[in-house]
């Protein structure tokens, strides 16, 4: 975003209008930490959070019409309504989201309702225990995570399910984020501030 050279590790913004996360330095980056202003560009959190207990049992997650076993959900707010993408060999897609499902869930988990729009996203798995049904689990995480871990599964995938290769990747990753997040409570979401994003 500007001339400032930008390391291995650096932060996102959101380009609100075509949907593209640019690379940004810390003072640009800074810029765009306020969700309330009408900016072209939204800083991309670095919040992780974990949410007890079990947020989507078999029925919920077959309500929200998921047809593999991980997406991640977020807010789009040029279309004012939730979008869920799961991935696959072809990148990230767009699955339709049932609204009075979503609707549902919020209801049931308020604590969910914490991710704040465009750049954090719900990020849900689940995995088959033997009996059908699986277990599923649920974190907030940065939206450029959940595209991260997109590109590194679209490039390792083989076949119908990805392969042994694309699932040691989704485990790895889901380990990383079990380390960093930290478990969520039901306060709605509030705008980044640097002290919060630097854990």
């Amino acid at each position: 975003m500007c001339a400032v050279p930008v390391g291995a590790e650096h932060q996102h913004v959101v380009a609100l209008e075509n949907r593209s996360l640019l690379c940004s330095c810390r003072a640009c980056w800074l810029l765009f930490t306020d969700d309330g202003a009408r900016l072209r560009y939204r800083a991309v959190p670095e919040r992780y959070l974990t949410f007890d207990g079990p947020p989507l049992d078999a029925r919920a997650w077959d309500e929200l019409e998921i047809p593999v076993g991980l997406a991640f959900l977020f807010r789009n707010s040029a279309q004012e309504r939730v979008v869920a993408f799961y991935p696959g060999p072809a990148g990230a897609t767009e699955s339709e989201l049932p609204l009075a499902a979503w609707t549902a869930l919020l209801t049931a988990r308020p604590e969910l309702a914490t991710v704040r729009p465009d750049v954090e996203a719900l990020l849900v798995r689940r995995t088959a225990d033997g009996g059908g049904a699986g277990a599923a689990s649920c974190h907030l995480v940065p939206i450029d995570a959940c595209y991260e871990l997109v590109g590194r599964l679209r490039a390792v995938w083989r076949g119908f399910d990805g392969g042994q290769e694309a699932h040691a990747a989704m485990d790895s990753f889901f380990a990383r984020i079990d380390a960093r997040a930290r478990p969520a409570d039901a306060r709605p979401a509030t705008a980044p501030t640097a002290a919060e994003d630097v854990s």
